[in-house]
């Protein structure tokens, strides 16, 4: 059986971002890609059809996230990272419920699907609660609950349950393999080095991803730094780079910390608007990509952001980027879109998400062009196409949303779950932890 999708422009988020004209998608029985390209040339008769207008393309990946800070949102604003954290943030998650997470995970995922968001890398405490929270939105996530030394929590047994769950449920689960686990070990300047080799082990050993904070705010490690040369060392030194490995942020980066991540494979989750917002520094995102870094774009949490939007990621990585280097053309914008898909799934490790190509999940995104940023029409140069969809239209188009050939947005609302219920399911849980 073969579900075909139609719109007369199709991004497919190959490496040359092409953009493909009166174009089509064929969806299996499985939720996966079975051709992208040409509808004059898409093999045999499809069983369903389904047409759109405007443009299709694959879901965007949110490769660094903390999602259930909804609940936090707009706390300790203008405070900078690490006053952030130890004056507000942690403070409030000390009080909180798996319940809690809950609302919060459901209520960001809603948020993240109705901006196109299908896929995201979530670093939280109760990751089971996240887990059924993705499943019942229908979208996707690579998830894992923090490692962290700190009074009240056992990195020993964090650890443990995060091994004894993969060992359990396997790496990925759910209707269209939906949840992948992961370590998330919070930082090096959370925990002791003996705690990251053996993070690094236990991963190896099941071929985890392992998701972690690596050198995001210039102060935060200077410990690490002085031991060991920096917090890249550091990793390597204990064999986290050897294996799967995203480093979030990764802002304060010598030359020979990029050629260090270039050789061992390390992906990086660039996270601008955060970094900004926090004034952590502006990651060197051209001397990355010239080192052949995989990279992805990360939201970080709703409460350092404040949204969940990747398209307004993907607009400032491409602004910073041409601010940094004095140079209008640093980077483009169909590069700056294809670090928020086929970017973000490399960075990850992942190859059957972020582009519509044979065999990867049907992740797909419909925008309709109904709107003033396409006045000039789809009959447009190329470059000027997919710079009026980066620059001029960004998420606010987005109508539909499929995960793994299922719809889970119609009409730019939710097809699983009562968002204003949801809405207030937070609101009741935050007024809580405000209260104390």
């Amino acid at each position: 059986m073969i579900h075909r999708m139609t719109a007369p422009v199709v991004l497919p988020a190959d490496p040359g971002c092409s953009v493909v004209r009166d174009g089509a998608v064929d969806i299996d029985a499985h939720g996966r890609i079975a051709y992208c390209g040409p509808a004059s040339e898409a093999p045999g008769t499809a069983t369903t059809t389904t047409a759109k207008q405007g443009i299709l393309l694959p879901g965007l990946v949110n490769a660094h996230a903390h999602s259930p800070m909804v609940l936090l949102r707009g706390m300790g604003g203008d405070l900078p990272l690490l006053r952030w954290l130890q004056e507000v943030i942690w403070p409030t998650e000390a009080k909180l419920r798996p319940s809690d997470v809950h609302a919060g995970m459901l209520l960001g995922s809603v948020e993240m699907l109705r901006r196109g968001v299908t896929t995201s890398a979530e670093m939280y405490f109760h990751p089971e609660q996240m887990a059924d929270a993705v499943l019942t939105t229908g979208a996707r996530g690579i998830l894992g609950g923090p490692i962290i030394d700190l009074p009240g929590h056992d990195w020993r047994a964090m650890l443990a349950d995060a091994s004894k769950w993969i060992d359990t449920d396997g790496l990925r689960f759910g209707p269209g393999e939906r949840v992948e686990l992961s370590y998330a070990g919070h930082s090096a300047y959370m925990l002791p080095a003996e705690a990251l080799g053996a993070i690094a082990d236990d991963a190896a050993a099941r071929d985890a991803l392992v998701q972690i904070h690596v050198a995001e705010a210039a102060g935060e490690d200077s410990r690490q730094r002085a031991e060991h040369g920096s917090v890249p060392k550091l990793l390597d030194e204990v064999g986290l780079l050897r294996g799967r490995l995203i480093a979030a942020h990764a802002v304060h980066l010598s030359d020979e910390d990029i050629e260090l991540l270039a050789a061992r494979g390390t992906g990086v989750a660039h996270c601008p608007g955060s970094n900004a917002k926090l004034a952590s520094g502006v990651a060197r995102l051209s001397d990355l990509r010239a080192a052949d870094i995989r990279i992805g774009l990360g939201t970080d949490g709703p409460s350092s952001n404040d949204d969940l939007d990747l398209w307004e990621e993907v607009q400032l990585s491409a602004m910073l980027a041409r601010l940094a280097a004095g140079e209008a053309t640093a980077l483009t914008a169909p590069a700056a879109l294809l670090l928020a898909t086929r970017g973000g799934a490399d960075a990850l490790g992942r190859d059957d998400i972020g582009a519509l190509e044979p065999g990867r999940w049907a992740d797909v995104v419909h925008i309709d062009v109904d709107d003033p940023a396409f006045a000039t029409g789809l009959d447009v140069p190329d470059d000027q196409l997919l710079g009026n969809l980066v620059w001029a239209a960004g998420s606010r188009r987005v109508r539909d949303v499929w995960v793994a050939g299922e719809q889970v947005v119609a009409d730019g609302e939710s097809s699983r779950v009562d968002r204003r219920r949801a809405q207030a399911d937070v609101a009741a849980a935050a007024s809580r932890l405000r209260a104390g």
